[in-house]
């Protein structure tokens, strides 16, 4: 990249070989439309910037699964490594997208809070329809659980045992549970430290 300047009337080129600039940080609090847009803008410019490493905080408490597997895509296509981290809450969609950061780079705040359950429906109409949808849910939670099983490297069913042996109900998780269950690899909040450098060259 060329950048001109003006001194004394006489032009001179500078050529910046290295440049890098603000970082990016993604915060996911909603899953919804807009928030899958955002994501995907967020990342698109985060792979811009020369940083090394994309944050990913999460502080949610859940929302549209569909846009949850639209993120989930767009980390597995990242070109750099993912830090996802826990600040607050991560419950329901949130928890199924912290644990997808990179292996090690994942965080948890010390009073932060995880919860993980089965997809859930409100769908009333035909009966042909409340079919379809329960197979449908049942479908994404499969997806879910699988997701969960592989990001903590457990065998399959891991976590639908887990929730089945809390009868179903919402499973909450401690910092330090998640850290057990291996969804985080460490309890506290990451200090990100930004070091801009740049080079010049001069040249007649």
């Amino acid at each position: 990249m060329l950048v001109k300047h003006n001194i004394d009337s006489t032009v001179i080129l500078h050529d910046i070989e290295e440049l890098v600039l603000k970082p990016i940080i993604l915060r996911v609090n909603k899953f919804s439309e807009a928030a899958s847009k955002q994501f995907a803008i967020d990342m698109s410019d985060a792979h811009n910037t020369g940083q090394k490493i994309i944050p990913v905080v999460v502080d949610s408490g859940g929302g549209c699964v569909y846009t949850l597997l639209s993120m989930i895509d767009m980390i597995s296509r990242a070109k750099l490594p993912i830090a996802t981290i826990v600040e607050g809450k991560a419950m329901s969609c949130g928890a199924v997208l912290a644990s997808c950061g990179t292996a090690g780079h994942r965080y948890i705040g010390p009073k932060a809070t995880m919860m993980i359950h089965d997809v859930s429906s409100d769908v009333w109409g035909k009966t042909e329809d409340v079919k379809a949808d329960a197979k449908e849910s049942e479908r994404l939670n499969q997806l879910l659980y699988s997701v969960l099983d592989e990001n903590a490297d457990k065998e399959s069913g891991y976590f639908w045992n887990l929730v089945k042996e809390n009868n179903r109900a919402d499973l909450y998780l401690s910092a330090e549970q998640v850290v057990e269950h291996s969804l985080a690899d460490t309890v506290g909040i990451p200090t990100l430290t930004t070091t801009i450098s740049v080079k010049q060259k001069l040249s007649i």
